[in-house]
């Protein structure tokens, strides 16, 4: 049987997931959608009961949806549904989980990855956050459980944008992209948005392309090339310094969570880089929230793909390089006051 696709959905206390949630749940959009979530929202689900006991109940939708509530362990409500979906008791062929408004949402995504009945029966698709437009930036400043949500997301969905004019808008969009450069950022006010964005993202799968905000990218610069302050610091957007090239929108704000880029257009020794980036791991884990990277890899014609969450990596071999493509490497790391002088000299050690 093929593996449930399963997508986080997070954000911030008031940023609008479980209007856009409950958008979802009654929309004629053809898909069985489970829903896993803490608490059910102030707005009543008045449908029929299933089952109900003290640990789960499982609410029907009138589409063929069902919102089930999930009062212990993830991992138990995950293999729950799965094996009555096995049994014939429950019809469904995506799974939403909406965390609470101040998860990380590191823990949720492991779980896909730690435990082998969850890996069994669920992809993670894709770790979709939802931003206040409106409270957007000072939730930024004032709690990292915002900046982990930003930080781990595969897509980015504003709400509330109706309420802010377009520069505060572009401001609180810049931000995002610099704390997390490989999400895209799109609009869910009063929770319209087009099932697509949402669901079958991929965003987690490791795959040959990495996709990351170009503009950021020519911002961070070639790893290989000079792109040190005047006072020898290393830094990029994302750094939380003050340059003369920041605009007024973002100049002052200093996130603990951010993104840099390494490219090279030379290729890694993959013996020293296998061991560089296990001791990254080891040391940084606990602050690297998700990386990704399309590696060019001395002597081998494939693209070589990796990517993590925390202390867990993996690696998987992409495409062939075509003839007409230009060979590289692009990584993005996005984490909480990571060293990013020690990661870009330590990978530029790896080169051949």
């Amino acid at each position: 049987m093929a593996l449930i696709p399963a997508t986080i959905l997070t954000g911030f206390l008031g940023a609008g997931k479980t209007t856009l949630l409950n958008r979802i749940l009654r929309e004629p959009h053809g898909f069985r959608i489970a829903v896993i979530e803490n608490e059910f929202g102030q707005e009543n689900i008045d449908n029929e009961i299933l089952v109900q006991d003290s640990n789960e109940q499982i609410v029907e939708m009138s589409n063929g949806c069902i919102c089930c509530t999930v009062r212990g362990d993830l991992i138990v409500g995950l293999t729950a549904l799965a094996q009555k979906r096995n049994a014939g008791l429950l019809d469904f062929d995506h799974l939403v989980i909406e965390t609470t408004g101040l998860a990380n949402p590191g823990p949720v995504a492991q779980t896909f990855f730690m435990d082998e009945e969850v890996a069994m029966h669920y992809l993670l698709d894709a770790v979709v956050t939802v931003v206040d437009a409106r409270h957007g930036m000072q939730q930024l400043d004032e709690h990292e459980e915002a900046q982990r949500q930003v930080g781990f997301a595969d897509k980015l969905l504003l709400s509330k944008t109706d309420l802010v004019d377009p520069s505060g808008v572009r401001g609180l969009t810049d931000r995002l992209k610099r704390i997390n450069p490989r999400a895209p950022v799109g609009t869910a006010d009063f929770g319209k948005v087009p099932i697509s964005e949402v669901l079958d993202l991929r965003g987690f799968n490791l795959n040959d392309k990495l996709e990351i905000d170009p503009d950021f990218l020519a911002a961070a610069g070639h790893a290989e090339h000079d792109d040190h302050d005047h006072d020898g610091h290393e830094c990029d957007d994302a750094c939380g310094h003050e340059h003369a090239h920041h605009d007024h929108h973002h100049a002052h704000h200093s996130d603990d969570i951010a993104a840099f880029a390494f490219t090279s257009d030379r290729p890694f020794d993959p013996a020293r880089l296998d061991e560089f980036l296990g001791g990254l791991v080891q040391v940084y884990g606990p602050r690297m929230l998700r990386y990704k990277g399309v590696l060019w890899m001395n002597g081998g014609d494939r693209k070589v793909v990796f990517q993590g969450v925390h202390q867990m990596m993996g690696t998987d071999l992409g495409a062939k390089w075509p003839d007409s493509e230009p060979r590289y490497s692009k990584m993005v790391f996005i984490g909480k006051n990571l060293p990013q002088e020690t990661f870009i000299r330590g990978l530029e050690q790896c080169l051949v």
